[in-house]
């Protein structure tokens, strides 16, 4: 999220981890622009008027560098003229100020959904299914409760459709860029969701490599 105001950026960066997003934070155009470079983004929620590199020019450079990123607009401004310019900056999507959270994170989701490859509405491997917009998953039609960072890491490891996927990309992906590289935790977490999902195991470790389903 690319926001100079720091309380709501803030806010708005807790209430999403617990919706179970990994989100990273810039304070001004130039440090959104470089994060958005080197880390591997679905969404970007993007003021408009930032410092040193002003918001429109982000979202140009986005739009046209990083296609598969979709760029969701913020702004105080919320007349039709204002909109119409943000979207022809290349905006997926546009939100005025004040907002409310719970539209916030509906139009994250639905541009995470847009983001990348096309994926079906539901992704599956064997009786495990796993619904992202209900944020739901069933074995053998039984719901398995999972944590946001379990459902997380599931369902990277299902949208890869079998290929191994990294400690690293998946603590990139799930968790955000203050994560400590050299942590257990992926290994944790994907080992209380080896438990939550039961028998016959579902997730493979791949020597050196990652995981896969």
């Amino acid at each position: 999220m690319a926001e100079d105001e720091g309380r709501l950026a803030q806010a708005v960066a807790r209430g999403l981890r617990r919706e179970g997003m990994a989100v990273d934070l810039a304070g001004d155009g130039e440090s959104a622009l470089y994060k958005a470079r080197v880390f591997r983004y679905d969404v970007v929620v993007l003021d408009r008027d930032l410092p040193e590199l002003h918001g429109d020019q982000v979202c140009r450079t986005v739009s046209r560098e990083l296609p598969e990123t979709k760029v969701l607009m913020l702004t105080a401004a919320d007349t039709l003229e204002e909109k119409v310019d943000g979207l022809a900056l290349g905006a997926d999507d546009y939100l005025s100020k004040p907002f409310e959270f719970a539209e916030l994170v509906a139009r994250v989701r639905a541009l995470g959904r847009r983001s990348g490859a096309a994926r079906p509405a539901a992704l599956a491997a064997g009786d495990l299914v796993l619904d992202p917009a209900r944020r739901s998953v069933t074995r053998a039609g039984r719901p398995v409760e999972l944590s946001p960072k379990e459902f997380g890491v599931l369902e990277v490891l299902l949208g890869a459709d079998g290929a191994t996927v990294s400690s690293e990309e998946l603590l990139t992906r799930v968790w955000d860029e203050n994560a400590d590289p050299f942590t257990n935790t992926v290994r944790m977490t994907v080992m209380k969701l080896r438990r939550k999902l039961g028998e016959p195991p579902l997730i493979e470790t791949v020597a050196g490599a990652g995981y896969r389903i």
